[in-house]
């Protein structure tokens, strides 16, 4: 390296050089463009500034709150405290109003559908999904199947108390076990579950004695089914000629079904969620537009 005193001016360029030398590479001494170092005495100054007027210097047990006294943290917990305030006026109309007039009210329907909506993320998306159409075992709320009914009320009914919670007043409605309990031989569960197949659409196992089998749904099922198969809403018996079943839509299913069913759970939200978000779950799942 040569010594940072041997300066000299480098012939191409005509720019003095620094003394710095690099196997045979010299460094020249460009100074910095003006503008640049104009940048940077201003970003200098509007530091220190800075420093003044704002919160900035960490201290042992706080900061300097600066000559404003401005804090991002204070705004954000005003701002936090407002929209509560804000809320909890909405809350209290919705809790005053019933679910007809939420519905006939436009302010109160849109804080209602967006508190609905962000409820429903948090609690409701992880079994119906989040488009509420729902999985195998877990009801589609976009279709017109209703097993417990889809009126406003109904809907109200099933998010506070549930099916099958154990709450006194949940929907319960189980199904026999036809085969488990040995109600019906595996002869006869083949013959009603290829009746049923058959009103559903499906194709029926082959050989089976249909007319059997009609006799055993109307012995059997048609108390809870209805005699035309299409369910009964007040014991939560679903349709057995809808689109839509809940455990699939197949003769396996349906056999599989009757022999040893599944009774689904919906838990009871009355005392996990606050009337205003009950309320507003109900309205929001009800404008889906399978509500009745």
């Amino acid at each position: 390296m040569a010594d940072i005193h041997n300066k000299e001016v480098d012939k191409l360029s005509g720019v003095e050089t620094t003394g710095h030398e690099w196997d045979g590479l010299k460094e020249l001494n460009n100074p910095l463009p003006k503008w640049w170092l104009y940048s940077f005495y201003i970003c200098i100054v509007w530091a220190i500034g800075y420093w003044v007027l704002y919160p900035s210097w960490p201290m042992i047990s706080g900061y300097t709150s600066g000559v404003l006294g401005n804090s991002q943290r204070a705004d954000a917990i005003a701002a936090y405290e407002a929209g509560i305030e804000a809320r909890s006026e909405f809350a209290d109309k919705i809790v005053a109003a019933s679910l007809e007039e939420i519905k006939a009210d436009q302010s109160l329907l849109e804080f209602a559908s967006a508190n609905g909506a962000a409820a429903f993320g948090d609690n409701c998306a992880p079994c119906h999904g989040t488009g509420a159409t729902g999985f195998e075992g877990y009801p589609n709320l976009q279709d017109d199947t209703w097993i417990w009914g889809g009126s406003l009320d109904k809907i109200q009914t099933s998010i506070l108390y549930g099916i099958r919670s154990g709450h006194d007043e949940a929907h319960v409605g189980d199904m026999p076990a036809f085969g488990r309990d040995e109600l019906l031989s595996r002869e006869e569960i083949d013959q009603v579950a290829s009746f049923v197949a058959q009103k559903a659409g499906l194709e029926p196992k082959e050989g089976i004695d249909l007319a059997a089998g009609e006799t055993l749904y109307a012995d059997n099922c048609a108390a809870c089914h209805g005699d035309d198969l299409k369910g009964i809403q007040d014991v939560g018996a679903p349709s057995l000629v809808s689109a839509n079943y809940l455990y699939g839509k197949t003769l396996d299913a349906i056999t599989a079904q009757i022999r040893n069913p599944r009774n689904g759970v919906m838990p009871a939200w009355e005392a996990r969620l606050d009337p205003a978000t009950i309320k507003s779950l109900t309205v929001y799942v009800h404008s889906f537009g399978g509500g009745q």
